[in-house]
C-alpha cells in the first residue's frame, strides 16, 4: 500500500473511531450496557481503548511499509491529544445538542 494511502487511512479510521463511543450506547460498539444508558466514564475508557486500536492500525501498516520507527512520550502527548480532538464532534453531539425526547 503506498505511504500516502496508509496515511489517510489511520486519519479516517481515527477520526471514526475517535466518535464511536459517543455515536451508540453499546460498550465498544457490540456490547449492550444494562439500563441502555452509558455513562460519561464508560465512554472515557471507550475512547483511550479506540487510540490503543487504531495506533496498533498504525503501527501494522508503518511495518508493512517497512520498520517501525521508535517514538518517545512526545509522539503519543501528541497523538493522544488529537485523537481526543478528533472527538469533539461526537462530544458536541451527545452532550451539548439538545434531543427532541
Amino acid at each position: 500500500m503506498a505511504p500516502d494511502v496508509s496515511i489517510w487511512l489511520v486519519i479516517a479510521l481515527a477520526l471514526v473511531a475517535a466518535n464511536l463511543p459517543f455515536a451508540n450506547e453499546r460498550l465498544l460498539a457490540v456490547v449492550p450496557l444494562p439500563g441502555h444508558h452509558k455513562a460519561l466514564g464508560w465512554r472515557v475508557l471507550e475512547l483511550l481503548v479506540w487510540y490503543f486500536v487504531v495506533g496498533a492500525v498504525g503501527m501494522a501498516l508503518e511495518k508493512s511499509a517497512g520498520q517501525n520507527y521508535p517514538q518517545g512520550w512526545e509522539f503519543y502527548a501528541v497523538t493522544g491529544s488529537l485523537f481526543a480532538t478528533l472527538a469533539f464532534p461526537g462530544f458536541v453531539y451527545r452532550y451539548l445538542v439538545r434531543h427532541k425526547k
